[in-house]
């Protein structure tokens, strides 16, 4: 099975990451799609984070049981910061019937440099990038690991929803209703 591991620190999981996580899995060759919750993004303040529970929980509850798009909390168990490389071949271990590739967005292939061991998983590993409006030309855009994808465009950050709800705007539609609800309910990012 071709399983396309989809990381981010998901705070929170909004309709956008939905979107391109459906499109990776309904319009490319990929048999699954993984949201892999990040606990601690190496290039990331961890204090401006929900906690790892809660954002696995918000995926789990924007997934709502979906056939061929599941969370993940491997890298929960693994040491901190979580490296991509690291959790690549911790799951080549656990799961070595599944091939597994990357998902990510054009913006960050120009930092894709500055990953740990960014040349071993351009060698061994496919990657599937999805457009972002201000993708910028990089050494990496013609390499035979890189596919691009024709998704949807999605001009929707996490920032901003964190920041709309601070500022008490209504981001209701921005996110899957059942996290809506229970962002609300959990009075998450209000302060």
């Amino acid at each position: 099975m071709r399983v396309g591991l989809f990381f981010g620190s998901f705070n929170p999981v909004h309709v956008g990451h939905l979107v391109i996580a459906n499109y990776m899995a309904s319009f490319t060759e990929l048999d699954e799609v993984w949201f892999v919750v990040s606990p601690q993004n190496p290039l990331k303040e961890k204090s401006s984070l929900l906690s790892e529970n809660d954002r696995l929980h918000l995926v789990n509850i924007a997934l709502d049981f979906h056939k061929k798009i599941k969370a993940s909390d491997i890298e929960f168990k693994l040491s901190q910061p979580s490296y991509t490389i690291n959790t690549l071949a911790h799951l080549a271990e656990k799961f070595p019937q599944h091939e597994f590739c990357l998902i990510m967005g054009s913006d960050n292939l120009t930092g894709f440099h500055k990953w740990r061991n960014y040349e071993e998983i351009l060698r061994r590993y496919k990657i599937f990038v999805y457009p972002r409006r201000d993708k910028k030309e990089t050494e990496f855009d013609k390499h035979p690991s890189i596919n691009f994808v024709n998704a949807p465009i999605m001009e929707i950050s996490s920032t901003f929803i964190r920041q709309s709800i601070k500022e008490k705007k209504d981001v209701r539609f921005y996110l899957h209703h059942k996290v809506w609800e229970y962002v609300d309910e959990m009075n998450f990012y209000k302060k």
